[in-house]
């Protein structure tokens, strides 16, 4: 059995993405991992070479491609496409899994080897948001995901990358034991602003962006505060100097000015998501 590992990531320097550690974190994994480098200027594709046991490819993206967030499904697909494993684990640049569960993810990997039904395995995730003690609680935000599929199969990245597809269909998938950290969310508000802002070129015309973005000052991304949690547990292992290195280890100070159940619709999700409710999934169950 051979596992192969790949993402994508531009600009990774310029907007803060814990690219490398995300590598790091599945590394142990794989028996290959590809990394796909949209052309950057801020030492992105130094950055990522500089990860032991990588292979790097640069790769040019098409921006003009702004319909749904398509080009990081086309990036990832081209990445998918250089892998050689039979189970390929695709991370992305804002995701850590911990360590913790890379033996449970292993051993579902060898569990789920012959049992050509199950074409992904699925991951748990917790959403941190504005700090690295503070994550969503929402049933809007997708507490599972798939991450590793299927090899040399018809098998693509589908949407925004969030996803995959197989013959235009939803994946049949199984648990992997495995949990993402997911810290796409913590940033300081002025990176967030930037990166939100060069990252909306994905999805929208330069006007639209425009003019979300006209009182950049005012522009906030602290919204949903009713539905976070605060986190008392432990973070993966590599995520260890980031955080000890960062002032994003408090809670963000607009929450302190937020009463938690002043927003009725925000109140309501987070009962749902308390008593197990979840939003559309991405995938279909096979156990």
């Amino acid at each position: 059995m051979k596992v192969s590992g790949c993402c994508i990531v531009k600009d990774a320097v310029k907007y803060d993405f814990p690219v490398v550690e995300a590598v790091k974190s599945i590394i142990p994994l794989c028996d290959e991992f590809i990394i796909n480098v949209g052309k950057s200027d801020d030492g992105t594709i130094e950055l990522v070479k500089n990860i032991p046991g990588v292979t790097v490819f640069e790769s040019k993206w098409d921006e003009n491609l702004r319909r749904g967030g398509g080009v990081l499904s086309q990036e990832t697909n081209k990445a998918i496409g250089r892998c050689s494993g039979d189970w390929i684990f695709t991370i992305q640049a804002d995701e850590v899994v911990h360590e913790k569960t890379l033996p449970g993810i292993q051993k579902a990997l060898l569990k789920y080897f012959d049992v050509t039904e199950v074409e992904g395995l699925l991951f748990d995730y917790i959403h941190f948001y504005g700090s690295y003690n503070t994550y969503q609680r929402s049933f809007a935000w997708y507490p599972h995901e798939v991450r590793i599929i299927r090899g040399k199969s018809r098998i693509l990245s589908w949407g925004d990358a969030k996803g995959f597809r197989l013959n235009g269909r939803k994946l049949r998938v199984a648990r992997s034991g495995g949990l993402i950290h997911h810290y796409g969310w913590v940033r300081s508000p002025e990176k967030m602003v930037e990166k939100r802002k060069a990252f909306y070129r994905f999805w929208h015309e330069d006007r639209l962006i425009e003019e979300k973005f006209r009182n950049v000052k005012e522009y906030s991304f602290w919204k949903n505060l009713s539905t976070l949690g605060i986190f008392k547990g432990e973070h993966p292992a590599v995520m260890k100097d980031r955080i000890e290195r960062s002032n994003l280890c408090d809670y963000p100070a607009e929450i302190g000015k937020e009463s938690r159940f002043r927003d009725f619709r925000l109140f309501i999700t987070n009962s749902l998501y308390r008593l197990g409710v979840r939003g559309s999934k991405n995938y279909i169950d096979f156990l």
